[in-house]
């Protein structure tokens, strides 16, 4: 073989080379609230740009532990806005955080209780194990404690409090009546997966803290994917990204309904 038939392979090469890492679908890191809401935003975003996401969902703390034991993500999708901004301090994250929605609380139950008692209903004897996000890896769980405290119903419903360990886990408790009650996402029982099962209420806005959902583009996507991952970063925070987490149950800013 000649030197010029080893210059064509070569550069046949490193053609396929970069033409399989630009096929290669973009990896999100999503907290568990945006289960349902990403199939929609994914969609959107292969229709405007030609470009494949895939999810990982798990709970953001989790997640942002995975980021620093070196996970390949490319974009990461928090529930709050703590969680990416270590990140971006220690430098697993090459953008500051910026809010792209607003979560909303919601008490929901596949049993017979009256959630028209509001979270003081969580008190009475009736009402049996009350199922909640880990505080420690979950900003819906660490908001949950303060409506609870909120209520002065903290100590009251402590023995009876089951913990999950995102949104996720803790809307199978609930669905499955494994647990009598649980705070989850408004964004998890507005879906249409869900739709008939069981009921819900907001939970009352005073009562705790807005929570913003903070996005950022990782080291691992600036490097290996950066392209891709600028164009997701934008849209998540476009006009039209908006409009539907506002469909899914997200508020826009703080607590002011979408």
């Amino acid at each position: 073989m000649n030197i010029n038939s080893i210059k064509i392979l070569a550069a046949i090469g490193l053609l396929l080379a970069s033409t399989l890492a630009q096929a290669a679908p973009l990896t999100v890191a999503i907290a568990a609230n945006l289960k349902y809401v990403f199939d929609d935003l994914a969609a959107e975003f292969k229709k405007e740009t030609g470009i494949e996401t895939q999810s990982v969902l798990n709970a953001s703390g989790k997640i942002a532990t995975q980021v620093r034991n070196g996970a390949p993500f490319d974009v990461f999708l928090s529930a709050d806005m703590e969680f990416p901004e270590g990140l971006y301090k220690d430098g697993y994250a090459t953008t500051p955080p910026k809010p792209y929605a607003y979560g909303l609380l919601v008490l929901w139950t596949q049993k017979n209780i009256d959630l028209s008692k509001g979270v003081a209903v969580l008190a009475d004897a009736s009402v049996g194990k009350i199922a909640i996000a880990n505080p420690r890896l979950a900003p819906f769980g660490r908001q949950t404690l303060k409506v609870l405290d909120y209520y002065k119903v903290r100590a009251a419903v402590e023995p009876k409090l089951v913990y999950g360990e995102s949104i996720t886990q803790v809307s199978q408790y609930v669905d499955s009546k494994a647990a009598d009650v649980g705070f989850s996402a408004k964004s998890i029982v507005v879906a249409p997966e869900m739709a008939g099962k069981g009921k819900w209420v907001e939970v009352p806005a005073e009562s705790y803290e807005p929570i913003a959902q903070g996005i950022v583009i990782l080291k691992h996507g600036s490097e290996v994917n950066g392209e891709a991952a600028r164009k997701f970063y934008g849209f998540v925070l476009s006009a039209k990204a908006r409009e539907i987490f506002a469909k899914n149950g997200y508020a826009e800013n703080g607590h002011k309904a979408p």
